[in-house]
């Protein structure tokens, strides 16, 4: 795992416009689980009682159970973390997981998930600052992925898996806009995301990995 400079994340917010906060009752239902358990059935490293470890995009983040907040290594110290989004669908994700489910078995839209109706209008995803960043340079949209370790996937003019977490993957499909068409961004799932996360923290998930896609090389996460 990488061990990057740490810099502020910028603030993060709800679809609604609020702040996103991470309610103290997750964290209560999260110290009621099985360490041991919950690192077989996601691949994050239970290192003791209270702490677990995991890859998001390649770094290394920490759950501290105990302090309740997530932590990022920086010169080989621990230090803790301002960042609600990925602190959300992280707490979320350990609280909800009960299978190892498939990746790249049964890719799906958003259309095509239970929780469709939700991702419309303000709900939308964010992705017109991707295609603003992105929609012209292909180059730089791989550049920004692979170094967030996805993996390229043949389809659109440009296509990655990326993995938040281990057992948990996004598919951004990019087509380059020209003269004659507009460029277009599209975000697929594993089908089993739903079986984790309801529509609003599936949403979270994806701004949080769209912002570093839109930080890149330049930043770090």
């Amino acid at each position: 795992m990488q061990e990057r400079r740490l810099k502020p994340i910028p603030p993060a917010f709800a679809p609604d416009g609020s702040k996103v906060t991470v309610a103290s009752i997750y964290w209560d239902e999260l110290q009621k689980k099985d360490l041991h358990m919950l690192s077989n059935l996601t691949l994050f490293e239970a290192i003791s009682e209270n702490q677990l470890i995991f890859p998001f995009l390649g770094q290394g983040v920490m759950v501290d159970l105990e302090t309740r907040c997530l932590m990022r290594s920086e010169e080989n110290i621990w230090k803790q973390t301002d960042d609600p989004l990925l602190e959300l669908v992280t707490v979320l994700y350990l609280v909800n997981v009960s299978a190892i489910y498939p990746i790249g078995k049964d890719i799906v839209g958003v259309r095509d998930l239970k929780g469709s109706h939700f991702f419309q209008g303000p709900h939308a995803l964010k992705i017109d600052p991707l295609l603003k960043r992105y929609g012209n340079d292909l180059k730089g949209f791989k550049q920004a992925a692979e170094f967030l370790e996805g993996e390229p996937w043949d389809m659109a003019d440009a296509a990655y898996q990326l993995r938040p977490f281990p057992r948990i993957a996004l598919y951004y499909l990019l087509w380059e806009g020209d003269e004659e068409f507009n460029p277009r961004m599209t975000v697929l799932f594993d089908r089993s995301i739903e079986e984790v996360w309801a529509a609003d923290a599936i949403w979270a998930l994806v701004d949080r990995v769209s912002i570093a896609l839109l930080e890149g090389p330049k930043v770090n996460l």
